[in-house]
């Protein structure tokens, strides 16, 4: 460079060019420099002068940043994947227009696009994304459009904790129970049959001093509830 001064940003190596980058190129290349040279000036690999050199050139000896630049960003702009639903837009349509002039549902538009052949499997979108589509509104078609789906509630239900109240649990008794100190402290379970009407339970009771054990047979189940 003629200066030794710049009050631009040096460029970072491994990032892309930018305009004022390429400004540089067009510069050092008219007065002569080699790729190499270019490169250490910009602190960047030769093979990435050589590239924008072809990128940007108009004619066999010029180059210039304007037109690097521009080819550059229509490059970017083609780069990254497609969005799905611009990939399958011709499923789309033929969505839309088997919803409008035949009332189908969409779900029967997707199965009838594979039973009949009409689209393969790579080139249709699934039922819920085509409603996922509904819900950004993508398509033409409102969820107003959509009668089943309106009146449908999707909010999804919880059981409420300690919906029935079963008493007390055996966790709030007294630690002193635990010290086998006093009589009168029982515990007490119910042993079921095959949980038919007519059959038997069996009632357990365990002192918990003591440790004295009764079994206690039970034949009306409604007695013992």
């Amino acid at each position: 460079m003629d200066h030794s001064y710049s009050n631009t940003k040096p460029h970072q190596k491994g990032k892309h060019l930018k305009l004022n980058d390429r400004t540089t190129i067009q510069e050092l290349h008219s007065k002569g420099y080699s790729n190499r040279a270019i490169a250490r000036e910009l602190n960047c690999s030769p093979s990435t002068v050589g590239y924008e050199l072809k990128r940007g050139t108009v004619s066999v000896y010029r180059y210039k940043a304007v037109e690097g630049q521009s080819t550059y960003e229509l490059h970017r702009s083609e780069c990254g994947r497609k969005s799905l639903f611009l990939r399958r837009h011709k499923f789309i349509d033929y969505v839309s227009h088997c919803f409008h002039n035949h009332g189908w549902s969409l779900d029967a538009c997707v199965g009838y696009a594979l039973a009949k052949g009409i689209f393969q499997k790579d080139q249709v979108v699934s039922t819920k994304t085509l409603y996922n589509y509904v819900d950004l509104g993508l398509m033409d078609i409102k969820n107003g459009d959509l009668p089943e789906k309106v009146k449908r509630n999707t909010k999804t239900r919880r059981a409420r904790v300690n919906k029935r109240i079963l008493g007390r649990s055996i966790d709030e008794r007294s630690p002193r129970i635990e010290s086998r100190k006093d009589f009168g402290h029982w515990e007490c379970d119910l042993v079921l049959g095959h949980k038919t009407k007519d059959d038997d339970v069996l009632l357990t009771l365990c002192e918990r001093k003591t440790r004295q054990f009764f079994m206690i047979k039970i034949e009306d189940k409604t007695s013992a509830s």
